[in-house]
Parts: structure tokens; C-alpha cells; sequence
């Protein structure tokens, strides 16, 4: 989805609350979607999604969970076409299998005929036809759940209650938030919680004594201006566009003539540069981000008893 989240998704006020009977409608038809019959299938499924419109890392996390099982199983990404998704299917080819069809169904059939044992579906929890051995939902330990309302008053794809439905929260982002984590619960005490940092791979690549210029079109850009921080870039200008936003030439000039004025090197995320065509690539440099679990042997645990 093409968008910059609007300031009141942050706090309830006029507009959500003007917007709010139009979320109704949503609810109405998020619980329409739960009475489906949900189909089994053969091969073994994990499902990271999120019910908050946005980043909250279910990519990298998909991608560390395929780190973490493909040793004991064949797995495979799943994952739905979307035209302005491809950032997103590339950096999942680059770690792995990736099957991408007009439907997750359809692509489950593919992964069985394949032979494969394990299927990460990225971004499928509004999928209610399915039903899944592993449901993970993301939060960014920023953005948290917002106002709390659907969409289009706030920012969530789904209630806060249908958190009884998933079997794990994974919280991505160094900021603690009690708060967030007490919410959670109340809507599924049994829940399994998890916590994640996100680490630069590459950071010995790059001269953190120079100055940068940093972009992004992804769902939460704060997170990964916060990121550059906390590993000690001197981020001079940041610019931000919407998620999943397709960068033109004139872009391109442009955040280059900007850099140029200032004398700042140019950094983006992998994922904004794989939206890049070569041309518009050169001297633009990309941090690439990974998840670091803060309970990672409790997660491996969870994983087996699930599976």
C-alpha cells in the first residue's frame, strides 16, 4: 500500500472519530472473512503477518526464521503478487525459495507438488481461508498499535481481538513498551511474547566518519532513521516517500543534487534499493537490516513444539 500514514492514525481526535463508522464496515467484513472454512494443507505453514498497516518487520523476521529451520526442513517463502511488491520478492530470492502467485492458496498447492516440507508465508494473516500452523503477528515497538481503530481512522487491518486467534507477537524495535505488551495480553494471555532489535549486516562497509544524506519509501522510515543513528551515522538530511514507492529519474537528480550541496553520501535500505534500476543505483549505497531476537533460544523452543 502506497502511503504515508497520517498524523491522526497516532491519536484518537476529530478525524478518526469522524472516519470511525466506516471502519465499522471494515470490522463487518473482517468477521465475515473469519467464518470461511479454513483449509489444511499438507506441507507445514508459518505465518508472519501484522494487523497494523505498515513496517513492522515481518520481512526480516520471515527471513531469520527460514535461517533458523531450513537446515531441518526444504522451505519456501509464500508470498501474494503484488505489482509494487517486488522489493520485497527480490530480497526474499536473495535468502532463499520463493514462490509468488495471484493467490496463497495456489501457491501452497506449488510448494507441496514441490516437494517442499516448510512454507514462510510473508504477510497472510488477513488470509482467514487458511489455516496455518504457526500465526506470528508483528508490532513496531515505535508506532505500537497506534489509535487503536481500523482503518481508515487508525491504522490497524484488523481488532486488537482477533490477537486470540495467533499463536506469537514479535515486538521489532529496541524500545521496551510495557504498555504495548500488557495490551497484547489482555486480548490473549496465552500468547506467546517475543522481542527484536534490528542490526546493519554491512556496517563495516561504511565510513561513519562522513556525512549522509539517508531515503526511504518503507512502512516505518523513523525506524530506520533510528536505526542509523543508534550505530553512529551523522545523518545531515532524511527524506522520506511512501511505501513501496517506485523512485523516478527526476527522484534520483533530485536526492543526488541534494547530497551534492550539502557534500553528503547517500545511504537507503535494501529493500528502496532494489526498487532501483542499475542506472540510478550508482553512489547510492544500501544499509542491509537483519533481526536479532533478544530471546532467541526461547523462540527456537517454540518453534519445535509448534512444528
Amino acid at each position: 500500500m502506497k502511503l504515508k500514514q497520517p498524523i491522526f492514525w497516532k491519536n484518537i481526535n476529530f478525524i478518526s472519530l469522524l472516519l470511525y463508522p466506516i471502519s465499522l464496515t471494515f470490522s463487518f467484513i473482517n468477521y465475515l472473512k473469519t467464518l470461511q472454512k479454513k483449509t489444511k494443507y499438507n506441507i507445514k505453514t508459518i505465518c508472519v503477518g501484522n494487523i497494523y498497516i505498515g513496517g513492522t518487520g515481518k520481512t526480516p523476521l520471515s527471513i531469520l526464521i527460514n535461517k533458523i529451520l531450513k537446515k531441518k526442513y526444504k522451505t519456501v517463502f509464500i508470498k501474494k503478487k503484488y505489482k509494487d511488491q517486488k522489493d520485497e520478492q527480490k530480497l526474499l530470492i536473495k535468502h532463499g525459495n520463493l514462490i509468488c502467485d495471484r493467490n496463497r492458496s495456489l501457491c501452497l498447492i506449488k510448494a507441496e507438488r514441490k516437494g517442499f516440507g516448510l512454507a514462510i508465508i510473508d504477510d497472510g494473516l488477513q488470509e482467514k481461508s487458511i489455516k496455518y500452523d504457526i500465526s506470528i503477528a508483528c508490532f513496531n515497538a515505535t508506532s505500537k498499535v497506534g489509535n487503536g481503530l481500523l482503518i481508515p481512522a487508525g491504522p490497524l487491518r484488523e481488532n486488537l481481538s482477533n490477537l486470540s486467534k495467533y499463536d506469537a507477537v514479535f515486538i521489532n524495535g529496541k524500545k521496551k513498551n510495557n504498555k504495548l505488551k500488557n495490551k497484547i495480553k489482555y486480548y490473549n494471555n496465552k500468547i506467546e511474547l517475543f522481542q527484536s532489535e534490528y542490526k546493519i549486516k554491512n556496517l563495516n562497509k561504511f565510513d561513519r566518519s562522513k556525512k549522509f544524506l539517508a531515503f526511504s519509501g518503507i512502512g516505518s522510515p523513523w525506524e530506520f532513521k533510528n536505526t542509523l543513528i543508534k550505530n553512529k551515522f551523522k545523518i545531515e538530511d532524511y527524506l522520506t516517500f511512501p511505501d513501496h514507492y517506485n523512485y523516478s529519474k527526476i527522484d534520483i537528480l533530485k536526492i543526488h543534487s541534494r547530497a551534492k550541496k550539502k557534500g553528503l553520501k547517500i545511504i537507503t535500505t535494501e529493500k528502496d534499493y532494489l526498487r532501483l534500476n542499475k542506472n540510478n543505483q550508482k553512489n547510492i549505497y544500501f544499509a542491509s537490516i537483519e533481526l536479532k531476537i533478544v530471546n532467541q533460544s526461547s523462540f527456537n523452543k517454540f518453534l519445535i513444539k509448534k512444528l
